[in-house]
């Protein structure tokens, strides 16, 4: 589900001439010209004026120059980790944005002619909307027919009769346009309910500004900031209260929808907190923002949700993304929804056939900007001229429908789509066929034309609206590709709308002398955000931990001849069983505890897990983080067979990365709630695997304990300080008293739980009363840690170190449960089940082998 999928398709009429290369870095003319209208080039083969000034100070568009720059601008969107994720592509939930870095002219006088027609086109269907959901006088006088209406699924009769704050629908209004063949633009589509892209307008503006500086500052390119700023005014004025600083949300779908980059890029970029619907609550006809101990009221709900997603309750039942109640506080005038719950109304491209005669009926005037001439099927006369030349006409579904799917009409032969439309004209329009315009493309064979679509956005601003000085340029796969869909392989390009004035230097960040007032808030977690970052910090420390205990192992394989020369090796191995799968582990199973993708515990998979829970929490860690997180879930994948020397490269780089991220949480990160969790989770899962590794290797003594004494303070990390204090003389009792009991080593098992403790004690609570089950659980495991004594432990009985397993027996069941309550009282809103594996979870319970 997508409030935004493109579902039409737009198919070139006639043969397309497969040309010649664009313009290169001179601005001199090359190549036949080709069908359609050419956005370089004029009729007479000459570069256009507007395109001039770009050719003249853009790098050689074939030249190593513009490669190396480019080559740059890719590694940033991959680093930057932005995604467009198409369902079912092979590359799953990270699909990179496909991005061209030559963008996209449009001359003043264009850019000013679009926005007068767009801007007339927003208040038309302002108008439109207003009606069909109040007095319905356009119905009553035949103006629309009553069948587009109320057969139309996005018809929403629990809208009915609702006023919108300021009578506004739209304060977010997309249309897409394509040139015909004489270069005029075309609206092909509007977007009404909650148009998507103005976030990647904004990424690809800040990519191909960075490629080409030199290019964009000569062509004297407008600015983006304007827009958003309009639009954030927009949705402060819709607030019922506190209309100086309302708090607003931005209600997205979740990290499964294809643009939940955008989502959260957005959020980051506006100062919304991002939420999903089980992050708000309704209670006594108010919205609400579930954040830890507490609910903060909500007054602006800026929605990425289908119309009737939004509420379970009125609108469609089995939607598992909305907020129950959500319609009857919209009701009551208690929150704000933009862009208006109902408002795909007006998508159906059906209803292109009718404005030109709605423009006249309700503003007076003529329609400025054209559609694409369409007929609805729906009425007879149009039906039979659809019938007549179909042929020659692209055939969209009229509007969608829930319970069963219209097939791609391009796909069939002419005589089963005229059946088709026969059966239910009502659900099918036809368009002319426009051939679009061709602009320069950089693709692997060189610079090539490819056909564009331009989605432009307009923000409302008082009783108008104001278009975006950019927009969203789409092209397709292929020169004769008839689709233009990022869906389809296509890709985008930045907007450059030219002025020939001075270009406005406004930026969101508040001018120096703008009084801001003092705050120390960021409290404002939801129960979904904690548990993520929660889940950020356990990943990060399980890949960090396994990470180190694979090298140990590696390093003694890679030096020996044999794992029977390692006395210390079975021990070892027993803590990676202990630690993944909890089946006993050879030599063989090294390697593919490192990089096997099908193993749910493998060091690859964990660091998989690390980079999902990152882009879970992207409005809430740093691009730095998010960077650090992105190369190391890349670097351990290798698809040649590895030997122990490569996979020792993997696994340092691996902990590098690690280490830089854990350096960022505990330097960068302000000391919020959140960050609070996070370092729970990072704690929690240190302490766990400190278990399991003191208990595989310590619990039984064995006859070459130095060794193993050796391989545990290097998995802790712990060797410089130990040698430091013991000149490296090692001994169980220190080795002991150092990775578990030393509260100054941040290595140790008294460290973690010290730290559990106190992070523990300042969450967040509705009462201070009596201490709750997650305080109680990290006390006693710290003072049961802290009561012990070392030599008591050390005092082996029967062979086995009784009171050491005893001792790590209490805190395996302690730390789960931990986990638990936290869980149970903070972080009530799962969205998936977490991967642990059954050694992790389970109670202690030492296999026959190692305690006969």
């Amino acid at each position: 589900m997508n409030a935004d999928t493109e579902t039409s398709s737009l198919v070139l009429a006639g043969p397309h001439g497969a040309g010649g290369a664009f313009p290169n870095g001179n601005g001199g003319p090359a190549g036949p010209h080709f069908f359609g209208y050419d956005e370089v080039r004029d009729p007479h083969g000459m570069t256009r004026a507007h395109w001039q000034p770009f050719y003249r100070h853009a790098p050689d568009l074939s030249g190593p120059e513009f490669t190396r720059r480019w080559r740059d601008g890719q590694r940033v969107i991959r680093e930057n980790g932005v995604t467009y994720n198409v369902y079912g592509d092979p590359h799953g939930m990270t699909r990179p944005w496909q991005l061209d870095p030559i963008p996209f002219l449009l001359t003043p006088r264009e850019s000013a002619d679009l926005e007068a027609g767009l801007v007339q086109r927003g208040r038309l269907f302002e108008r439109i909307l207003a009606d069909l959901y109040g007095e319905q006088r356009l119905l009553r006088e035949g103006l629309i027919p009553t069948s587009l209406v109320y057969r139309n699924p996005r018809f929403l009769r629990p809208c009915q009769g609702i006023r919108p704050p300021l009578g506004q629908y739209l304060h977010l209004y997309a249309a897409n346009l394509a040139r015909a063949g004489d270069g005029s633009w075309r609206v092909i589509s509007d977007r009404t309910q909650a148009p998507s892209g103005a976030g990647y307008a904004l990424e690809n503006r800040i990519v191909v500004a960075r490629t080409l500086p030199e290019a964009f500052s000569a062509c004297r390119v407008q600015r983006l900031a304007t827009f958003f700023q309009t639009l954030i005014t927009a949705l402060r004025a819709i607030a019922p209260r506190n209309k100086d600083n309302p708090r607003v949300v931005l209600l997205t779908p979740g990290p499964y929808n294809e643009t939940y980059f955008e989502h959260s890029y957005l959020a980051r970029y506006l100062g919304y907190t991002l939420a999903e619907g089980g992050d708000l609550t309704v209670r006594d006809n108010r919205v609400y923002l579930k954040v830890l101990g507490d609910l903060q009221p909500v007054d602006v709900i800026f929605r990425r949700l289908d119309d009737d997603y939004c509420d379970p309750l009125e609108l469609r039942p089995d939607s598992f993304l909305g907020v129950p109640g959500l319609m009857h506080a919209v009701r009551t005038g208690n929150v704000a929804v933009a862009n208006a719950i109902g408002s795909g109304l007006v998508e159906s491209p059906a209803m292109m056939a009718f404005l030109p005669q709605l423009c006249r009926r309700l503003l007076g005037e003529e329609l400025r900007l054209a559609s694409a001439r369409t007929w609805w099927c729906g009425d007879p006369e149009s039906l039979r001229y659809v019938l007549d030349n179909l042929a020659d006409l692209v055939v969209k579904p009229a509007f969608p429908l829930r319970n069963h799917t219209i097939p791609a009409m391009d796909c069939l032969d002419t005589a089963t789509t005229a059946d088709r439309i026969r059966a239910m004209p009502h659900a099918f329009v036809a368009q002319e066929r426009l051939p679009m315009s061709m602009s320069p493309t950089l693709t692997a064979d060189g610079v090539q034309p490819r056909k564009t679509v331009l989605r432009l956005y307009l923000a409302a601003h008082g009783d108008s609206f104001d278009m975006m000085p950019g927009g969203l340029c789409r092209f397709g796969p292929s020169a004769d590709s008839e689709l233009v869909l990022m869906q389809a392989g296509g890709g985008s390009k930045d907007t450059w709308v030219l002025t020939d004035g001075e270009v406005n230097p406004f930026s969101l960040l508040p001018a120096k002398d703008t009084p801001i007032e003092l705050t120390r808030g960021g409290g404002d977690v939801p129960s979904r955000a904690a548990d993520n970052l929660f889940w950020l910090g356990r990943y990060a420390e399980r890949a960090e931990s396994l990470a180190r205990l694979l090298r140990c192992i590696l390093s003694r394989l890679s030096e020996r001849s044999s794992a029977a020369e390692s006395p210390e090796l079975p021990a070892l191995l027993r803590t990676l069983s202990a630690q993944t799968d909890g089946k006993p582990k050879g030599e063989a199973d090294v390697l593919p505890a490192l990089y096997n993708r099908d193993d749910p515990n493998s060091l690859t998979t964990t660091l998989h897990d690390l980079h999902g829970a990152a882009g879970l929490v992207r409005d809430r860690i740093s691009l730095d983080m998010w960077r650090v997180v992105n190369r190391a879930a890349r670097e351990t994948h290798r698809d040649e067979r590895p030997t122990y020397a490569d996979a020792l490269d993997d696994i340092d780089v691996t902990i590098l990365r690690l280490a830089a991220f854990t350096g960022m949480v505990v330097e960068s990160m302000t000391r919020t709630d959140g960050w609070r969790f996070l370092d729970l989770g990072r704690k929690i899962e240190r302490a766990m695997h400190l278990r399991h590794l003191i208990h595989d290797t310590l619990a039984v003594p064995q006859p070459a304990e130095n060794a193993i004494l050796d391989a545990v303070i290097e998995v802790c990390d712990s060797r410089m300080t130990y040698r430091r204090r013991y000149l490296g003389t090692l001994r169980f009792e220190p080795v002991l008293d150092l990775v578990m009991f030393d509260e100054s080593n941040p290595r140790s098992l008294a460290s973690q739980l010290a730290t559990i403790a106190d992070d523990v004690n300042n969450l967040p609570r509705v009462t201070t009363a009596a201490r709750g089950p997650d305080q109680r659980l990290s006390l006693a495991a710290l003072a049961a840690l802290q009561t012990t004594e070392v030599e008591k432990l050390a005092t082996v009985t029967g062979g086995r170190r009784l009171e050491l397993i005893d001792l790590l027996h209490k805190l395996g069941e302690w730390l789960p449960q931990l986990s638990n309550a936290l869980t149970q009282q903070y972080l009530s809103h799962l969205q998936k089940s977490r991967h642990l594996s059954n050694a992790m979870t389970a109670t202690f319970a030492p296999p026959p082998s190692v305690f006969p």
